[in-house]
């Protein structure tokens, strides 16, 4: 469906909360609307990716992979969400209008988790999205979500919650947003307010959107792009930033009645070499307690060098044991391809 055609459906829906879209707006306003949102899904390109081989990142991602990006630069430079990219060997994006061009890696930035890639032949006729702010938006305001590539899809959505986001691979950022219905194919999707501003970029397929024991909802976490604006420019000039360059242990871990509890260890990871195991529960890192993932990213992430010693206290199986992990920068245990 076209996005004048799903807008105009929705503002006709009684039964759709985006029957609000057009309450309050006259024939004017509505049409300059869907204008601005027809040019934000004419920004919005497919990403198709190989990861090279032996890349790390494949074990858990696989070597193909794909996605969704947007324009946000005069230069076609183009914002995805960075694990589609990570250790990519080619990149091809395909615009909205079928064609299929070679791309190249900008940049990838572990702390928020945003990638940027480049067309290598020139992106005609395609305007870049203006950034907006989610600090103009509330929980309940009707959003859209637009995929890229072949299938490629305008979905209608609903912010329903704004909130910090941790993440089971040692990932946190202060401020996601979370929006439902989910969008099937979320991974890099732009999201829109009705100016056609770009708000968030797609990372997951959440459970629970609302992000309390109430009722389930499932939804999308997004990556607010207040986030890029301060590191944009570090980005473009280095293919990094300084904040991402932190200590990395190589676990995966939930959140367990009040514990943090390892649910995999990377292969060939700083965790395994120290013996760390899924079922072990971190109780302590550097002698403080911790019982949530943020608290033990936060004080992990303290550490003045990326590459130093990290203590934690573990229990394993009925035995609590000091554990030493020589921690490492994780940007460089991935195969940078060329161009970053």
């Amino acid at each position: 469906m076209g996005i004048a055609s799903a807008l105009r459906s929705a503002a006709t829906s009684a039964l759709g909360f985006f029957a609000l879209v057009a309450a309050a707006a006259t024939t004017n306003p509505q049409q300059e609307m869907i204008d601005a949102l027809q040019r934000a899904t004419q920004a919005v390109v497919g990403v198709q990716v190989g990861a090279a081989e032996g890349a790390r990142s494949a074990e858990t991602l696989g070597r193909q992979r794909e996605g969704s990006g947007v324009v946000i630069g005069p230069d076609g430079l183009i914002l995805t969400i960075g694990y589609l990219m990570l250790e990519a060997d080619a990149i091809q994006v395909v615009t909205h209008d079928g064609r299929t061009l070679p791309a190249r890696p900008v940049a990838y930035d572990l702390a928020t988790g945003f990638g940027l890639i480049r067309p290598l032949l020139p992106l005609r006729g395609i305007a870049p999205v203006p950034l907006g702010s989610a600090g103009d938006i509330a929980p309940g305001s009707p959003l859209m979500a637009s995929t890229g590539g072949d299938g490629g899809e305008v979905a209608l959505t609903q912010l329903v919650s704004k909130r910090a986001f941790s993440g089971y691979w040692e990932y946190h950022i202060e401020s996601a947003l979370f929006t439902s219905p989910p969008v099937r194919n979320h991974s890099g999707a732009p999201l829109f307010n009705q100016r056609g501003e770009l708000l968030g970029i797609g990372s997951l397929f959440v459970g629970n959107a609302l992000g309390d024991n109430t009722r389930t909802l499932p939804g999308n976490m997004y990556v607010p792009v207040d986030l890029l604006k301060p590191i944009l420019a570090e980005l473009q000039q280095t293919g990094s930033t300084r904040i991402s360059r932190r200590p990395w242990l190589g676990l995966s871990s939930a959140e367990q009645g009040g514990r943090v509890q390892i649910i995999r260890v990377n292969k060939d990871s700083p965790a395994q070499d120290a013996g760390l195991a899924a079922g072990d529960v971190v109780l302590a890192i550097e002698g403080e307690k911790v019982s949530t993932l943020e608290a033990f990213y936060k004080k992990l992430w303290s550490a003045p060098e990326p590459d130093g010693e990290v203590h934690l206290t573990v229990l394993q199986g009925a035995e609590i044991r000091q554990v030493t992990v020589k921690a490492v920068d994780r940007m460089k245990t991935l195969r940078r391809p060329a161009g970053i």
